[in-house]
């Protein structure tokens, strides 16, 4: 594949999209950020009809996600630069992902937000179900081996440079390793 991919995990409102829009403003080279939220709000699903309960989302959700994997793929594919924000919420998703992109260059991006912090964000967002923060909090980072963290409450054109700086010295991403969950 022909793209870069920096990859930012991190709990619901931990950062990833204000990081995201940082690292694009400062980045020498055009990078694309994608993300669920991009797709959710730019009209691309019908949420409307999936909130009103005529669609189910459970019907839907594997569907949905294979889809948003094979999107950020077919981007890097095509030659492109991307930033992912993104949380791994099912076991076998980071290692169907390994082998999806196994000839990306790839930097995985750990963001650690104190859980007080992620709880003002969600209630100040208002577009979260209350909670989802804490739940994520909890497991979000469990068994993760991340090429770099940073602090979800630092500035986030601070948290970009610190990023920037360790994507200009990486290696092979710790993501594909075997074993790292």
């Amino acid at each position: 594949m022909g793209g870069r991919l920096i990859f930012l995990h991190g709990a619901s409102s931990s950062g990833k999209s204000t990081l995201a829009r940082a690292l694009q403003a400062a980045l020498p080279e055009p990078f694309w950020h994608f993300s669920i939220d991009h797709l959710r709000d730019g009209g691309i699903v019908p949420m409307a009809r999936f909130r009103s309960g005529e669609f189910s989302w459970g019907a839907q959700r594997q569907a949905f996600f294979d889809g948003f994997h094979g999107m950020v793929g077919a981007g890097l594919a095509a030659g492109n630069d991307m930033i992912l924000e993104h949380i791994l919420e099912a076991p076998d998703w980071r290692g169907e992902l390994a082998e999806r992109w196994a000839g990306v260059d790839l930097f995985y991006v750990g963001l650690r937000t104190p859980l007080e912090e992620l709880e003002r964000r969600e209630a100040a967002r208002g577009d979260r179900p209350a909670g989802m923060a804490a739940e994520d909090f909890g497991r979000v980072h469990e068994g993760q081996r991340y090429d770099l963290e940073v602090d979800g409450g630092a500035a986030p054109q601070e948290n970009a440079r610190v990023v920037i700086e360790a994507w200009e010295r990486r290696g092979r991403s710790r993501f594909f390793e075997v074993g790292a969950v």
